[in-house]
């Protein structure tokens, strides 16, 4: 496959194409991972006339080697562990406890510096667009559809420009639709889809959801509604 996109606006702007029967729906709300995901989500949100939404999601490192994941967390504590993992390493309790309460409390900086004291939409019985800018492995998304399904959501899409074969195969049957404009067998990072694929700024991320929300608010869209953020977090079983 020798598909490249320009850049994230028109990874966006492709999407959109296939996500066309979710225009002017008001049980639509597109949820994008930050920060990559977010430039690819506000195309879409922009053109659907849905609002925007971001879902801080941070890999759990293990302590010695970073770039080995041992779980995730979201911005609320919700965590899932990757027991394999966990196992073969031998990581203690009180480790992974660390890393969780650490990656934790940046989640809540982050989710504190997107979208300021703005509560996050109501996703209770909606249709929530999941946006990323690529998956190469599934331990994002997947704790970001644990997160949605914990909300009630009523539907969940995945939609990515790019998506390694192997996770659309393990993630088509667990949500409502993933939507992708290309599925390549070879997959090492998103990167090597774009042309231009700079760093995305944590200023461009709050930009940007202020832009889609306030679009949204100046053509009369009713008020987001406060979310109870009670959620149940997950308990650990081995």
């Amino acid at each position: 496959m020798n598909m490249r996109f320009p850049d994230r606006t028109r990874a966006g702007q492709a999407l959109v194409e296939k996500l066309s029967h979710y225009a002017n729906r008001k049980d639509v709300v597109v949820v994008a991972l930050p920060p990559g995901g977010v430039p690819v989500g506000y195309e879409i949100a922009k053109a659907l006339d849905a609002p925007l939404d971001v879902l801080v999601i941070r890999c759990l490192g293990v302590p010695e080697n970073p770039a080995l994941v041992m779980g995730a967390v979201s911005a609320d504590g919700t965590h899932l562990l990757n027991y394999e993992v966990i196992r073969w390493l031998k990581i203690p309790d009180a480790t992974i406890d660390a890393v969780i309460a650490t990656e934790s409390a940046e989640s809540r900086r982050l989710d504190k510096l997107y979208r300021g004291d703005t509560p996050p939409p109501e996703v209770v019985n909606k249709a929530v667009i999941l946006v990323d800018d690529g998956i190469s492995t599934c331990s994002i998304i997947r704790m970001a559809v644990t997160v949605l399904r914990l909300r009630r959501t009523a539907e969940i899409v995945v939609a990515v420009p790019i998506a390694a074969l192997s996770s659309v195969l393990q993630y088509r049957a667990t949500v409502d639709e993933f939507v992708t404009c290309a599925m390549p067998g070879e997959f090492v990072a998103a990167s090597q889809w774009y042309e231009d694929f700079p760093k995305v700024p944590q200023e461009s991320v709050r930009d940007l959801y202020e832009r889609a929300n306030r679009s949204l608010a100046n053509v009369g869209t009713p008020q987001i509604k406060p979310f109870n953020n009670g959620l149940a977090k997950q308990q650990r079983s081995a």
